[in-house]
C-alpha cells in the first residue's frame, strides 16, 4: 500500500494545468461543458495469454484520459466492455475512446463472436468495424482463443503490439493511412 499522494506524477499535473489554461484561454469554461471534454488519452496496455493448460486470461490498464470529467469510469475496468476472458471463447483486450466500447460491451462481443466458432482474427477485424459502424467509435483489440489463434485490429492511425510464443517473439507498430 501506498499513499494517493505517491501516485500522482508531476508531468501529467503539469500537463493538465496547461490543457485546461488552454481550455480557459478559447473560453471553454463559460458552459463548464468543454472544460472537462475528454481530451488525449494515451497509454493503454492490453494483454492476453494462454497457459499451458489451455487457461486463457486478460488484462487491460489504461493511463486514461486527460481532464475526464469527475465521476468518470472508462472501459478498462469493466468487464465484458475492456476487458473479457472466458476458456470457452476467447481473451479480449480492447483501447480507444471508452464510451462507445462501453455501450457495446466489446470485448464480451467479441469474444461472442469466437464462440460462435469464428476465428479470433476475423472477429476483431469485424469488432473494429462494428465499434465504427454502430457509434463511430475508434479503438483497437487484441484476441486470443483457447488454440493459441490470435488476432490483432484497429482503426485508429496507429497501434502498437507485441506477440511472444514457444516458437516466436514479434513486435511492431500497425499503422492505417
Amino acid at each position: 500500500m501506498c499513499r494517493n499522494e505517491d501516485l500522482v506524477i508531476a508531468r501529467e499535473v503539469e500537463r493538465l494545468r496547461e490543457y485546461q489554461r488552454e481550455a480557459l484561454k478559447r473560453g471553454s469554461a463559460e458552459d463548464g461543458k468543454e472544460l472537462f471534454a475528454p481530451a488525449i488519452s494515451h497509454d493503454t496496455v492490453g494483454a492476453v495469454a494462454l497457459d499451458s493448460h489451455g487457461n486463457i486470461a486478460a488484462a487491460t490498464s489504461t493511463g486514461g484520459t486527460l481532464n475526464k470529467a469527475p465521476g468518470r469510469l472508462g472501459d478498462s475496468s469493466l468487464i465484458g466492455c475492456g476487458c473479457y476472458a472466458d476458456n470457452a471463447s476467447a481473451a479480449v483486450s480492447t483501447t480507444g475512446w471508452g464510451e462507445p466500447i462501453m455501450k457495446l460491451v466489446l470485448a464480451k462481443w467479441t469474444a461472442d463472436r469466437v464462440l460462435a466458432g469464428n476465428l479470433p482474427e476475423w472477429a476483431a477485424q469485424e469488432a473494429m468495424n462494428y465499434l465504427k459502424q454502430r457509434l463511430n467509435g475508434h479503438g483497437g483489440i487484441i484476441v486470443l482463443n483457447a488454440q493459441g489463434q490470435i488476432g490483432i485490429a484497429h482503426n485508429t492511425p496507429r497501434m502498437a503490439w507485441a506477440v511472444k510464443t514457444v516458437q516466436k517473439e514479434d513486435a511492431g507498430v500497425e499503422r492505417k493511412n
